[in-house]
């Protein structure tokens, strides 16, 4: 068995097929399979850890914590993103300060809060519940009052909600746009607005930056009764954690 998982594990690497098929196998095996992976993780290229991760999460067996806290060392931007979320969904316990040290080594590569990583950790310290998103008063009204299938708030609302959010000083990074139809939800198209903040500037500045290119966007955003937009924001905290 251990020489057949060790096979299986050379084959993550393999992105032209072998990799789908070694990872539904070595789910299948479970949690036997966990310390032969967790042994070979250092072997591995990018896309075979990503995909052990994949299996690291399936399995949900808690050995593998130590494992994924290392790969937030990684040095491919994607693998530690992953890693960060496996261990907020797994809730591996003793994961909140690795985690929160990825996320501040982030800002100190001066990545973009808007990239996938930095939104990736972010995240997972909500999920394990060292992150408190700022949701104010008018924001959460409007989400609850919002149908139970919504997956955001209302896009006619989408005006008030910059400015709730910019009025309590947090910076909107982007939004996506849902339509519900026929109990199908679909990702449907933006304005298209191509913009880009200097993280460089006053926090204050960055708050008015948003919120104008955000009322831009509400401006020419899809409307319907069905029609519902996700805004992703973040507070100062986030980008000074330590302040």
């Amino acid at each position: 068995m251990t020489t057949h998982i060790e096979r299986l594990l050379q084959q993550l690497d393999d992105s032209s097929g072998p990799s789908y098929d070694a990872r539904a196998e070595l789910i299948g095996i479970g949690s036997a399979a966990i310390p032969a992976i967790i042994d070979g993780l250092p072997s591995l290229g990018g896309f075979g850890q990503l995909t052990a991760i994949e299996v690291f999460e399936e399995v949900a067996d808690p050995r593998c914590g130590p494992a994924l806290i290392a790969l937030l060392h990684s040095d491919d931007s994607t693998v530690r993103e992953w890693a960060a979320m496996a261990l907020a969904s797994l809730k591996i316990d003793d994961a909140v300060e690795p985690v929160r040290s990825a996320y501040r080594a982030c800002l100190e590569r001066a990545t973009p809060p808007d990239w996938s990583e930095p939104e990736g950790i972010r995240w997972a310290l909500t999920e394990l519940g060292a992150r408190t998103p700022v949701v104010p008063p008018l924001t959460a009204h409007l989400r609850a009052t919002a149908a139970d299938n919504a997956p955001g708030w209302p896009s006619a609302r989408f005006t008030e909600i910059i400015n709730d959010l910019a009025d309590h000083a947090q910076v909107i990074l982007y939004s996506q746009f849902w339509r519900v139809d026929s109990g199908g939800t679909y990702g449907i198209s933006g304005t298209g607005l191509d913009w880009e903040i200097d993280w460089t500037a006053p926090w204050e500045h960055l708050v008015e930056e948003a919120r104008t290119w955000s009322l831009l966007e509400a401006s020419e955003a899809p409307v319907g009764d069905n029609t519902f937009v996700v805004p992703t924001w973040i507070d100062r905290t986030d980008l000074y954690p330590d302040k």
